[in-house]
């Protein structure tokens, strides 16, 4: 049959293709449904809530801290 692999009954490679980017599109949606879901679960659980507020003390030190000075020093040895 490897004679005839470019007669397959009408099947163009370009259905083929349409199925794939297709098939592709829906997974992809289905994904980032799903992370959605666990970005949405996260917040909602103890853990995602002081990790929030971890972050938000820190954004809150970090623009105290420099008050003007590099944050790299340089040093000559």
């Amino acid at each position: 049959m490897g004679c005839f692999d470019c007669f397959d009954g009408g099947y163009s490679k370009q259905q083929k293709q349409e199925e794939d980017r297709l098939a592709s599109e829906e997974a992809r949606s289905k994904a980032a449904e799903a992370a959605q879901k666990r970005q949405e679960q996260f917040e909602q659980s103890a853990v995602g809530r002081a990790a929030k507020a971890q972050l938000a003390a820190a954004a809150k030190q970090n623009t105290n801290t420099n008050k003007g000075e590099p944050a790299l020093k340089w040093q000559m040895g």
